[in-house]
């Protein structure tokens, strides 16, 4: 049975509640030392992805994934390529389509199983011949992506990828949106439908003869995706895109080391997002369940501004590394 530890993680008593854990480090938190150099490529359907490269010239890389209407530029996402990088590992932050500071070519965007454009990355990332070791990590959103895709190619899966971490699942879409509609979580409800709505709008405008408005004015996920990401994206309807896309059906079907870190006191996650049993049943996938840590927070005070989840991503794929050398 994977480890299955809950206490590992203790902060200070003002970030034992969920919201300042959540907000804080979201709002404040920065990485001065960590620069990118930004890479464009192009999609196989006339798009781009813009690829944010912190790279020291090494054969190891961590791909790290944002989470909804983030970017590669956020403290979580510069903070985990910083303790890599530590170790002498490139990272790369990935920004979905439209999320890097300038809105995508197509009608589409992304969502929480858009698993093409990962693929796309890592065989552009695998053509430069350069990596040997590749490891996925994804926070959120961008967490869900990774296992659903680390299912999904189970069996035709990159041989340099070898781990996979996600941070702040909502592995269970549709009863983590219920979740997400309770009063406990307006403000941060609020603030996402302020970012989605207008990019709704200006797609409608570019896009007239494609994509028609059949709700002006989203409040809730669950209109969001019934008046945006189902109909642009190809599904029936909202329920539809959910069950689809919910990364909880692929755990079984994947094959290498899996680590998902979800906080008790994540106020975005429902009950079903605590997959216990499928961790005590499998050999590959680990579960970490700490009493506090809010989403994608855990803040961590200290000099070396390395958060836990950095920390315990670090561990999951350096005590493997220290055991290969050990047997070798």
């Amino acid at each position: 049975m994977p480890f299955l530890r809950q206490d590992d993680y203790l902060p200070p008593l003002l970030f034992r509640n969920t919201y300042v854990n959540t907000i804080y480090p979201s709002l404040f938190r920065q990485v001065p030392d960590l620069l990118y150099q930004r890479e464009r490529i192009d999609t196989p359907d006339g798009d781009f992805l813009d690829l944010d490269w912190a790279a020291q010239g090494r054969d190891k890389l961590v791909i790290v994934l944002h989470g909804l209407e983030s970017s590669s530029d956020r403290g979580y996402i510069k903070g985990m390529i910083r303790r890599f990088g530590m170790e002498g590992w490139d990272g790369l932050g990935m920004n979905f389509r439209g999320c890097s500071g300038e809105p995508n070519r197509l009608l589409r965007t992304y969502h929480i199983g858009e698993t093409g454009d990962l693929d796309w990355v890592l065989r552009h990332v695998l053509s430069k011949n350069q990596y040997r070791e590749i490891v996925l990590i994804g926070f959120s959103l961008g967490g869900n992506v990774v296992m659903k895709y680390l299912g999904e190619q189970e069996e035709r899966l990159f041989p340099e990828i070898t781990k996979g971490i996600a941070i702040s699942v909502p592995c269970e879409v549709m009863s983590a949106n219920e979740e997400f509609n309770k009063w406990k979580n307006w403000i941060y409800m609020r603030r996402f439908m302020l970012s989605l709505n207008p990019k709704m709008h200006v797609k409608a405008q570019l896009f007239p003869d494609q994509y028609h408005i059949s709700i002006p004015k989203p409040r809730s996920f669950d209109e969001f995706d019934a008046a945006f990401t189902a109909p642009v994206h190809g599904f029936d309807s909202a329920e539809d895109y959910w069950m689809r896309n919910s990364s909880l059906t692929f755990i079984p079907q994947i094959k290498i080391p899996i680590l998902l870190i979800n906080a008790l006191d994540d106020t975005f996650l429902s009950p079903a997002c605590f997959p216990y049993a499928l961790a005590e049943q499998s050999s590959v996938f680990h579960l970490m369940t700490p009493r506090y840590g809010g989403h994608c927070g855990f803040y961590t005070p200290g000099k070396r501004n390395v958060f836990w989840s950095e920390e315990q991503a670090w561990k999951f794929v350096g005590s493997s590394l220290r055991l290969r050398s050990a047997t070798a």
